[in-house]
């Protein structure tokens, strides 16, 4: 049922609707003359709304056609402060401007972004409040030494900055419960071992508040005492929040906020607590008595997601100075927390001064806007011009890098509203640079109503029992109706109901709409491009046949669900082209002349061929080979195709040349031209072109055939004898060679052996005497 609520709402149709990708901006048409004939039937009262060109189309009078647009208006827009240090004039900090415009108010209608410039420049000799948190635990005893001289130390380096610069400590060791450190009366007094005198342990103390005196920064720093704990972490967390929070007793101004975090352990954050007994969250006040924390037994540590806003909230700029065994984890850190820095701090704290002049550098030569809550389908983007015309987007467009003082940089901020707020009053968000005061207030109005809105006539004749409204009827309590013609008790009977089936079925209004007094009003769709219509809602333009995922594929519109095609388109999806361009093949011919053209593409009617334009086929021979035959007979009365020439090779026009140069060159010609290089049975080359131009084919060749010249045999005889001869002699000398070789080492084996015979060379080793001497044996020698 169409309730009151919908067809009031229904009325006020000047606002952007969504599809999936594509956003609309809608206008209205109002005319009361013609608002009788503009809706067709079945048609709702929100299909008055519409772009601009589709009302124009359907005759509506331009004079009456609501189109609100967004605009700018800048209200507060003081330019940026050009100030030199060394200038007679001083300024105070609020008489500083770094950014312009301050306050704008941008009206906006629903998809329609509204884009403005804002301006940010480093105001030379800004002043700076630096506060100095110190741990006090008594690992940092060498590094208390050399603080404090700090005061007047960087008072001299910071003249060379700022000549307004004032400067503060805090000092913070742990919580004072256990385990964090020991409760005993006498570790109370004294928490430090041996002979070392140490002062109780204490959570945070505000022991200077920011002054421009470097000598009594001095002096306060030179009373303090190292302190004690047990554990390795301290409790710096619940020090920062403290000094962040209590703006009254640090003494912050609106100016350039520094926070020096000193220390060389690691730190507890929100749960740790739970280990003394402490549960309570911490609750971001400041509960400063005396200049001494006072709750840190009551509330746990600060979580880091909280102290990133309160450090935020009060445009705090934090930098790390810690040892370098700890720089992980504070680089870490620093990641979470925005406009921070990390320094390494030598083991003595000796470098702190230039640590924090290098901090300082590298913090403010950054800028980063950030913005407050949006309110409910508002969004923001940025664009960025910096240094050297060097443009950022996305996140990028959020920030500008190496800024120096003096330096102007610009940002382009685009807001955009997406739907009207529920409540439809205007709401505020605040644009501001990181670490900086200053801020830039954006005032929203939203477009939510035709201006028509406000001209109704109140219990017009048009309209029985309503209000006639921007060209249409808005009800009375308990009217409904196109002309509020009928009551909602009448809108069921089945008298009513009759005339909203079609053929007399059983649906009504064809499930696609609502019987309101025995008339259809079609039902609205969330993409206003998609319409129902017809007397029972029967049509519709988005349920026709699509290709490509395309309605009508994109070539025609949706008319009850059948598709009207664009001109040169046919088919039930309009996707066929009666187009033949994309057809032609680089000849000039319609798919090579080898097929057919269906909806833009060839279909060939061999099916050997293939591609776009039926050029190609992966069985062909190529065309050098395939027209050789016919070029050799005709060309030179040889080949293959000798005595069939006549009848199978006159297809082409032949045409001879003198030599290669004469032959068509392709960047010559405007059709496609082949060079081919044939050889033929006795090995001779021959070589001609082949075209096709205005569906004649054409052959050139060349006159004269390459044949290779015949071998030269007196040389190839006389290489061969002298080749034998050469290695009969090689042969002979490696044989002599090797002879010699043998011999010599024979030679040798025998010298050595003359040199080892052992005979006596005085007499013949071979002599045997003539003379044979025989004894008696008998013979007594008598």
């Amino acid at each position: 049922v169409l309730t009151e609520f919908i067809v009031q709402v229904l009325l006020h149709c000047c606002f952007v609707s969504h599809n999936i990708s594509v956003q609309i901006l809608l206008s209205s048409c109002s005319p009361p003359a013609l608002f009788q004939n503009f809706l067709t039937v079945g048609e709702s009262k929100s299909a008055r709304c519409d772009d601009l060109e589709s009302l124009k189309k359907r005759n509506c009078n331009v004079t009456k056609i609501e189109n609100p647009r967004g605009h700018i208006t800048v209200n507060k827009n003081k330019p940026v402060t050009n100030r030199k240090k060394d200038g007679a004039e001083k300024l105070k900090p609020e008489q500083i401007t770094q950014i312009q415009p301050q306050k704008l108010t941008l009206t906006l209608r629903s998809g329609e972004p509204q884009t403005f410039e804002l301006k940010f420049k480093r105001a030379e000799d800004y002043p700076i409040d630096l506060y100095y948190l110190m741990d006090l635990s008594f690992s940092m005893k060498d590094d208390l030494e050399n603080v404090k001289n700090l005061g007047t130390d960087l008072m001299r380096e910071m003249q060379e900055i700022t000549s307004d610069f004032r400067i503060g400590f805090g000092s913070f060791v742990e919580k004072t419960v256990m385990p964090y450190i020991s409760t005993t009366p006498a570790r109370l007094s004294n928490p430090c071992t041996g002979n070392q005198n140490c002062t109780s342990p204490f959570s945070y103390k505000n022991v200077l508040k920011l002054t421009e005196n470097g000598d009594e920064f001095n002096r306060l720093v030179s009373q303090q005492q190292i302190s004690g704990n047990l554990d390795s972490p301290e409790g710096g967390f619940d020090a920062i929040m403290q000094v962040a929070v209590c703006e009254k007793h640090i003494g912050w101004r609106n100016v350039t906020r520094l926070l020096v975090f000193s220390t060389d352990a690691g730190f507890h954050f929100a749960g740790d607590g739970k280990l003394g007994g402490i549960v309570l969250p911490n609750d971001g006040k400041c509960h400063l008595e005396n200049n001494a924390y006072t709750m840190s037994h009551y509330y746990d540590y600060p979580s880091i997601a909280h102290l990133v806003q309160k450090l935020s909230d009060h445009n705090i700029q934090t930098i790390f100075a810690v040892t370098e065994e700890f720089q992980p984890v504070y680089k870490e850190l620093k990641n979470l927390i925005p406009k921070s820095a990390v320094g390494t701090l030598s083991s003595n704290s000796s470098n702190v001064i230039k640590l924090i002049i290098d901090a300082y550098n590298s913090l403010s030569s950054e800028v980063i806007l950030e913005n407050g809550r949006l309110p409910e389908g508002v969004s923001i983007n940025y664009k960025s011009i910096c240094k050297n015309g060097v443009e950022g987007t996305g996140e990028n467009g959020r920030k500008c890098s190496n800024i120096s003082i003096g330096d102007e940089v610009s940002f382009k901020i685009s807001i955009e509203s997406q739907k009207c707020p529920s409540h439809g009053k205007s709401e505020v968000i605040k644009i501001k640079p990181l670490g900086f005061t200053e801020e830039v207030e954006v005032v929203l109005n939203f477009i939510c109503d035709c201006q028509c809105a406000a001209e109704g006539q109140p219990n017009s004749d048009v309209c029985h029992n309503g209000t006639f409204e921007c060209g249409a009827c808005k009800c009375n309590e308990g009217r409904i109706g196109r002309l509020c013609e009928c009551s909602k008790d009448e809108v069921r009977t089945e008298d009513l109901d009759a005339n909203c089936r079609k053929d007399n079925g059983t649906d009504i209004c064809s499930n696609n709409g609502d019987c309101v007094c025995g008339t259809c009003e079609c039902k609205k769709r969330e993409n206003p491009a998609e319409v129902y219509s017809g007397k029972y809602c029967e049509c519709d333009n988005f349920n026709c046949d699509r290709s490509n995922n395309k309605l009508c594929g994109g070539h025609g519109r949706c008319e009850c669900r059948k598709c009207i095609c664009d001109a040169n388109y046919t088919g039930s999806a309009c996707d066929c082209s009666l187009d033949t361009s994309t057809c032609l093949a680089k000849n000039g011919q319609i798919c090579n002349g080898r097929g057919t053209c269906d909806c833009g593409n060839c279909k060939c009617t061999n099916p050997k061929f293939q591609g776009p334009t039926c050029e190609i086929c992966p069985t062909c021979p190529g065309v050098c080979t395939e027209h050789k035959d016919c070029v050799q007979c005709r060309a030179f009365d040889a080949g293959e195709k000798k005595d069939t020439c006549k009848q199978e090779c006159n297809y082409f026009e032949l045409k001879m040349v003198k030599d290669r140069e004469k032959l068509p060159q392709p960047t010559d010609q405007s059709f496609p031209l082949t060079h081919c290089k044939e050889r033929d049975a006795n090995d001779c080359w021959f070589y001609y072109t082949f075209a096709i131009r205005n569906d004649t084919k054409e052959v050139y060749v060349v006159e004269n055939l390459e044949c290779p010249a015949g071998p030269d045999i007196i040389p190839i005889v006389a290489g061969v004898v002298a080749g034998i001869v050469l290695i009969g002699l090689a042969l002979l000398l490696i044989w002599k060679l090797l002879m010699i070789i043998h011999d010599r080492r024979e030679f040798a084996k025998f010298e050595k052996e003359k040199m080892n015979a052992k005979w006596d060379t005085g007499e013949n080793p071979i002599y045997k005497s003539a003379v044979t001497t025989v004894v008696n044996p008998k013979y007594e020698g008598k």
